[in-house]
């Protein structure tokens, strides 16, 4: 029986950075320099990709919680991309 996956803050720490980069890509965070919301979909969509193949490129790897976390961020994240999308193409 193969050993339970341990878990690593570090994937934690990248996965809430990546979502919050996405965040940022698509403008529900203000950019820290200029204080303004801006939106970058080709961006917000390369790190959503990112993710993605993260996800599935780990899967049976990661701990319950990284599993839940990485779940979690990109379903969140999958509706606000879409949204930008649909407006920035109306």
């Amino acid at each position: 029986m193969p050993a339970a996956p341990e878990a690593d803050s570090r994937f934690n720490e990248f996965v809430i950075l990546q979502a919050q980069n996405a965040g940022l890509f698509l403008g529900q965070i203000p950019n820290p320099h200029s204080g303004e919301k801006q939106l970058n979909l080709r961006a917000a969509k390369s790190v959503i990709d990112s993710l993605e193949m993260l996800a599935f490129k780990t899967l049976g790897n990661l701990t319950g919680s990284e599993e839940k976390l990485l779940a979690t961020a990109l379903d969140n994240l999958r509706p606000l991309f879409q949204a930008a999308y649909d407006s920035a193409n109306h």
